[in-house]
């Protein structure tokens, strides 16, 4: 199974990408990217820039990562109490290519977590809203409140063994789609 990890944050030292990270690696035998926003910075959006200029190659290349996944797991940071301007830029961006969907039905477990109670809770709503209309193929969606306290940085795992196991049985699902993926 190959698995793109995206963390929706251009932070160097991104909580949403550890997350992301963590359960990646909690799925046996997958392929992993992790995709680094940093990687598709490009012009913010404006539709005069795209008749002009077309859609830049960046968002052609993260719309290619895309394709090549079997599974997308996604860890959005939350700014205001939505996308991550990062991340919102590169999504719109590919949203502009010609007859694409951006997620391309790809199955998704979505996810966010921030260091406050909500664990990012607005911005996950927000994508479970929007990424369906877009293609995303919502299977599953995890927010971890209080990154600071159930995340331990030392280990790179999540340290709340409530939370930790209500994600591994979202993984679970997960995972159980690659014999389907398979055929």
């Amino acid at each position: 199974m190959k698995i793109l990890a995206i963390a929706g944050s251009n932070s160097e030292t991104s909580i949403n990408k550890q997350l992301v990270s963590y359960a990646a690696s909690l799925v046996e035998n997958a392929e992993i990217e992790t995709v680094d926003m940093n990687e598709f910075e490009m012009p913010i959006y404006k539709h005069q820039r795209e008749v002009e200029s077309g859609v830049p190659q960046e968002a052609k290349n993260f719309a290619a990562k895309i394709d090549a996944a079997d599974v997308i797991f996604i860890s959005l940071a939350e700014h205001n109490g939505t996308y991550s301007t990062a991340f919102k830029n590169v999504f719109d961006w590919t949203s502009r290519i010609k007859d694409r969907a951006v997620w391309n039905e790809k199955p998704m477990l979505l996810m966010a977590t921030a260091t406050g109670a909500r664990g990012g809770l607005g911005v996950l709503e927000a994508a479970t809203k929007r990424f369906p209309l877009h293609g995303g193929n919502i299977v599953e969606t995890f927010t971890l409140p209080f990154f600071n306290d159930n995340f331990d940085k030392s280990t790179h795992k999540i340290a709340n063994d409530e939370k930790d196991s209500e994600l591994k049985e979202k993984i679970q699902k997960i995972s159980a789609l690659e014999s389907i993926l398979e055929k």
